[in-house]
C-alpha cells in the first residue's frame, strides 16, 4: 500500500517536469487518512495536503509558489474514518489521520470505547482543525422527531471503525435504546443518502463538519429533515463525555432544512510520535502560514473555522514533540 502511494506521488511529479529536479532533492511521501469522499474530512485532507506540499522544482513561497516543506508530497486518502485512522498511524500504514476528538482520547487511553484494547500510546496530535455536528437525517414526512422515534426503524449507523459508528452508539444509549432496538445498517455518504431517499432506510447518521457534501445534494433533490439531539439523552450524553457539547446546525445550510439543535465534537490532526521531530514542525509551521490561510478559506466551507488561535482547543492526545515545538514559538503554547 504504501510502495503504490509512492509511486503514484512520484508518477505526480513526474508529469509536473519534475524529472530533473527529484534527483537532487530528497521526495518525502506523507499520507493523511481522511474519511468518506461524500463527508467533511477529504476534502478538507486535500486542502491541507495542498497546503503542506512543496516538490522538487517548485516557485518559492511568496513568489507564486508553494509555501509547503520543501521535498515534502503529501496526499490525502480516502479511509472509513477515525477509528480506522489511529489504527493506520499506529500501525505504520499511514503518516497521519484525521480523528474525532472523543474517538482519539479512548483509543490513547485504552478507555471509553476503546476499553479492552491495547492504548495507542504513541498516537500525538498535531492541531485541532474544526467542530463536527451529529447529524441524524430522515425524510421530512416520517415522522422521526427524536433518536425515541428511531426504534423499530431502519437506521444507517455507518461502517464499523467509523467515529460515526462509535458516537452512533453512544446516542443512542444514551436516550435508551441499543443497537438491538433498530435495525441498523452499515451505509457511508452517498449510499446512505440514496437508500434513505429510496426507502430503504429510515434514518442515518453523520458526524460531519456542515456542509457535508452529501446532504447538500441530498436536501437539494429530497424534502429532508435534521432530527434535534437534545433533552435528556442529549444531557447525559455531554454530563458523562466531555468531548460533547450542544450546538446548533444552522438554518439555510442545507435546502428547506430548518436550525437544528445536536451535538458536536471535534476534528483533530494526528500523527505517530515515531515521526521525525522536524518534520512535524516544519509541517505545522506550514500548515499555519499565510499561504496556507488563503488556501484554507477558499477551498472547502469549514475552511475558515480552521485556525491557529483554535489549534489546541480540546486537545486529549499529547502534541507530537515537533508541533510542541512549533506552538510554544508561536506564542500559542505556555
Amino acid at each position: 500500500m504504501i510502495n503504490s502511494l509512492k509511486t503514484a506521488a512520484l508518477g505526480a511529479a513526474l508529469a509536473f517536469g519534475l524529472v530533473g529536479t527529484a534527483s537532487a532533492q530528497e521526495l518525502n511521501f506523507f499520507t493523511i487518512g481522511t474519511g468518506g469522499t461524500a463527508y467533511t474530512y477529504y476534502p478538507v485532507g486535500g486542502v491541507i495536503a495542498n497546503a503542506i506540499s512543496k516538490p522538487p522544482g517548485s516557485r518559492e513561497c511568496g513568489e507564486g509558489g508553494s509555501c509547503g516543506v520543501d521535498g515534502l508530497i503529501a496526499s490525502a486518502v480516502s479511509s472509513r474514518g477515525s477509528v480506522d485512522n489511529v489504527n493506520a498511524i499506529i500501525s505504520g500504514l499511514r503518516s497521519s489521520g484525521f480523528a474525532q476528538s472523543d474517538v482519539a482520547y479512548w483509543a490513547y487511553t485504552g478507555t471509553g470505547t476503546m476499553e479492552g484494547s491495547e492504548p495507542a500510546t504513541d498516537l500525538r496530535t498535531i492541531a485541532a482543525l474544526f467542530e463536527e455536528h451529529i447529524h441524524l437525517v430522515a425524510l421530512k414526512d416520517s415522522g422521526i422527531n427524536s433518536v425515541a422515534d428511531l426504534s423499530g426503524k431502519r437506521v444507517s449507523l455507518d461502517e464499523p471503525g467509523s467515529g460515526t459508528y462509535v458516537d452512533a452508539n453512544l446516542i443512542l444509549e444514551a436516550n435508551g435504546l441499543s443497537v438491538d432496538d433498530v435495525t441498523a445498517e452499515a451505509l457511508k455518504g452517498g449510499a446512505a443518502a440514496e437508500a434513505l431517499r429510496n426507502g430503504k432506510i429510515d434514518a442515518f447518521f453523520v458526524v460531519a463538519g456542515y456542509p457535508a457534501g452529501a446532504l447538500v445534494e441530498l436536501a437539494s433533490a429530497a424534502e429532508i429533515k435534521l432530527v434535534p439531539i437534545t433533552g435528556a439523552g442529549a444531557d447525559a450524553l455531554t454530563a458523562k463525555y466531555g468531548f460533547f457539547a450542544s450546538s446548533d446546525i444552522p438554518a439555510g445550510t442545507y435546502e428547506g432544512v430548518d436550525a437544528t439543535t445536536t451535538v458536536a465534537v471535534g476534528a483533530q490532526w494526528f500523527t505517530s510520535a515515531s515521526q521525525d521531530e522536524e518534520l512535524i514542525y516544519n509541517i505545522t509551521k506550514a500548515l499555519w502560514n499565510d499561504e496556507s490561510r488563503k488556501l484554507l478559506d477558499v477551498g472547502h466551507a469549514k475552511g475558515k473555522t480552521i485556525t491557529a488561535e483554535s489549534a489546541l482547543n480540546g486537545v486529549g492526545v499529547p502534541l507530537h514533540a515537533g508541533a510542541e515545538r512549533f506552538y510554544r514559538e508561536a506564542g500559542l503554547l505556555d
